[in-house]
């Protein structure tokens, strides 16, 4: 094998291996919850690139503000841009655990998970103690 041909090989496999390594995640991206009031942008946490957090980049009704927060102080910041899943941990690919999912329209904060599953889905759980509730999560534009 020439060396031009030994070097052009080497190179594809060391950019097939870089991009392999900058794929995002399939839980990344755009997200309409379930109920359809709210889209969710999903991506590498700001404080640590290996976590996996999301803030509401969308809402139904764009006025809408903290109200339901037990810190009264919270009450009338408005939920554009809260940060709603935070500090996942990445257990497999498309696989996250160990995170905390904001609900505001109860004002609690639960023990969370999130799978992308192979419809193009997102399989989002939030957990007290031993009871768990799901939702299905759309990718969107």
């Amino acid at each position: 094998m020439s060396s031009f041909r030994l070097a052009a090989v080497a190179a594809g496999a060391v950019l097939a291996a870089s991009t392999s390594a900058q794929a995002a995640d399939p839980v990344e991206g755009l997200w309409l919850v379930q109920s359809g009031t709210a889209k969710v942008n999903v991506g590498p946490c700001a404080s640590d690139k290996a976590g996996m957090c999301g803030q509401i980049a969308w809402l139904r009704n764009a006025g809408v503000k903290d109200t339901k927060n037990p810190d009264p102080s919270l009450r009338a910041r408005p939920l554009m841009g809260l940060l709603m899943i935070r500090d996942f941990k990445q257990a497999g690919p498309g696989r996250w655990t160990g995170g905390k999912i904001y609900d505001p329209n109860t004002g609690r904060t639960y023990g969370s998970k999130m799978t992308a599953k192979a419809d193009g889905t997102l399989k989002v759980e939030g957990c007290v103690a031993v009871v768990c509730q799901a939702q299905t999560w759309r990718r969107t534009n």
